[in-house]
């Protein structure tokens, strides 16, 4: 699986550099299904409150690649969740978040820097407070201008 790094994206332990969107663009094709395939309890959990417009009637997408460039070489992130509309962004958080924060606040600037506003919820809370996770995501599409 891609592995996103400063020079580019890790494919097959080859660093590439992402100028060629036709690559890029089929790389995160392939990113996302598989990480669609593998999802969690928590997604799985996430999405069945937020597919098809059920919530506020915003259009998500799970497992959405955000194609960037800042240093001249495209790359891209995969949002657990966005919704274009409202350019937010849900990320869930397992165990492995814990010793990846440095990237994470990384991914967030960037995203922000792009307009994308970042909702975070640990798993846990996604499994066992699922009100409190959709009390969050409304009050921000309903204070998120439209685009």
């Amino acid at each position: 699986m891609p592995r996103e790094g400063e020079q580019g994206v890790e494919f097959e332990g080859q660093c590439m550099s992402l100028n060629n969107k036709k690559i890029l663009v089929e790389i995160a094709k392939s990113t996302c299904r598989e990480l669609r395939r593998n999802s969690t309890d928590a997604e799985k959990i996430l999405w069945c409150k937020l597919r098809d417009k059920q919530l506020l009637n915003a259009k998500f997408y799970r497992q959405h690649p955000v194609f960037y460039d800042l240093t001249g070489k495209e790359s891209f992130f995969v949002a657990d969740f966005y919704c274009h509309e409202k350019k937010l962004a849900i990320e869930l958080e397992g165990n492995i978040h814990e010793h990846k924060l440095k990237e994470d606040a990384k991914r967030t600037e960037i995203l922000n820097y792009l307009g994308i506003h970042v909702l975070r919820f640990k798993n846990d809370d996604v499994e066992n407070k699922i009100e409190k996770v959709l009390s969050r995501i409304t009050k921000r599409l309903i204070n998120s201008p439209a685009e």
